[in-house]
């Protein structure tokens, strides 16, 4: 059973998605929204670093963006100069596309996106691209002839792994209700004031709906009336078939729907530092600023020299199991290096590899495991998007 849970608490919305009993993934957010990720703005250029070559933009709240000016091809601008190299003063419009840490601003781009159900509209690049998770090649051919023909010279589609087999009259919809959205901000957005909010995403609690339909998800159980309310006016719009999945059930339940989940007692869990394993060893996960590491240890796993090498491949295939699982969870990204414990055996360390590759695809969010060193380490690498849980509010 496959449930995505949906409790307000507080001033707070925490969504988690189970499979079974086994918390899988979590979100935790303002109820007001707060976090900055896919937000637009009329932002103003108040610095220009030419050696790195990228600008610093200012958007509401006195915040500064860093914004790359490497990909920067045809920004929009508001003002009287809207041609030419970006320069101190601009005006433009600029999408958060990486939230912001303790030591690090909040990362924009100029070539900004409106995510649907089936279709990334990316504005810049008059292409249509083709998730890679897409593979028959029929079903790319069918998908790019449909999209091509909404395509413009300022802005392109990137056609979803949601949009396979999915019928033409539905993705067309899609693509002329995403256009007139871009047409609307573009033309509404220039003549706003500097620093304005253009364009803000919905809760994350939509966006999980959105992203896992298609994924076996079974329930939709929401706590608060209002919540339940905006959902079902989301799915009666763009998910038809999902509406018997919600349910708004708190009432019955004398714990309260996050109570009979455990959902704040697993998100708990997913902050401590040290994961123990059935085995008996565990896993030591600590975040920095510049990489995460994860120490795998033999604990209580080990107890003699015999066959000493047989139990370290099963404690470390144990271990990738455990370290793909609160990847997701913790919603960790960056650099992510893997401290195994050591192996002699080249064909245990291949297993181990093909093992934790298999274990990444099934994450969401794009992620590559690079390669092991002859010390055993690890080195993986995951799309950074939203904070880590830890940082999360």
């Amino acid at each position: 059973m496959k449930d995505l849970v949906i409790v307000k608490d507080g001033e707070k919305v925490i969504t988690g998605l189970f499979d079974g009993n086994e918390l899988v993934e979590a979100q935790i957010e303002d109820l007001e929204g707060g976090e900055l990720l896919g937000k637009i703005y009329l932002g103003k250029v108040k610095n220009i670093i030419a050696n790195i070559n990228a600008a610093f933009v200012e958007i509401e709240g006195g915040l500064m963006c860093y914004l790359s000016l490497d990909e920067v091809v045809n920004p929009v601008r508001s003002g009287p100069s809207r041609s030419g190299p970006i320069k101190v003063g601009d005006e433009i419009i600029v999408q958060i596309t990486k939230e912001g840490s303790a030591l690090k601003a909040p990362q924009a781009t100029a070539d900004f996106c409106l995510t649907g159900r089936y279709l990334v509209l990316v504005h810049g690049r008059s292409v249509v691209g083709i998730s890679k998770k897409v593979e028959d090649s029929e079903e790319r051919s069918r998908l790019k002839a449909i999209v091509e023909t909404f395509a413009r010279e300022e802005c392109g589609f990137i056609v979803r792994t949601n949009a396979l087999y999915c019928d033409e009259e539905t993705i067309r919809a899609e693509a002329m209700n995403l256009l007139e959205i871009y047409d609307k901000l573009v033309r509404e957005g220039v003549h706003r004031s500097p620093f304005s909010l253009l364009y803000k995403t919905k809760p994350s609690y939509i966006w999980a709906i959105r992203d896992l339909s298609g994924s076996g998800l079974d329930r939709i159980r929401i706590n608060d009336s209002e919540i339940y309310d905006s959902v079902m006016e989301y799915v009666n719009t763009a998910q038809p078939e999902d509406i018997e999945k919600v349910e708004l059930c708190d009432k019955e339940e004398p714990l309260g729907l996050g109570g009979l989940y455990r959902l704040k007692d697993k998100i708990d869990e997913a902050m401590q530092e040290r994961v123990w394993m059935k085995s008996g060893a565990f896993l030591v996960i600590q975040p920095t600023e510049a990489c995460t590491v994860i120490d795998v240890n033999t604990g209580k796993a080990v107890s003699g020299k015999k066959g000493q090498q047989e139990t370290f491949f099963r404690i470390n295939i144990e271990a990738a199991r455990e370290v793909a699982k609160q990847i997701r969870l913790r919603n960790l990204s960056g650099i992510i290096i893997v401290d195994f414990i050591d192996m002699t055996l080249e064909e245990h360390r291949e297993l181990l590899m093909k093992e934790l590759r298999e274990l990444c695809k099934n994450d969401r969010i794009p992620t590559r495991v690079v390669d092991m060193t002859k010390l055993n380490l690890v080195e993986i690498t995951r799309k950074k998007t939203r904070k880590p849980l830890a940082q999360q509010p």
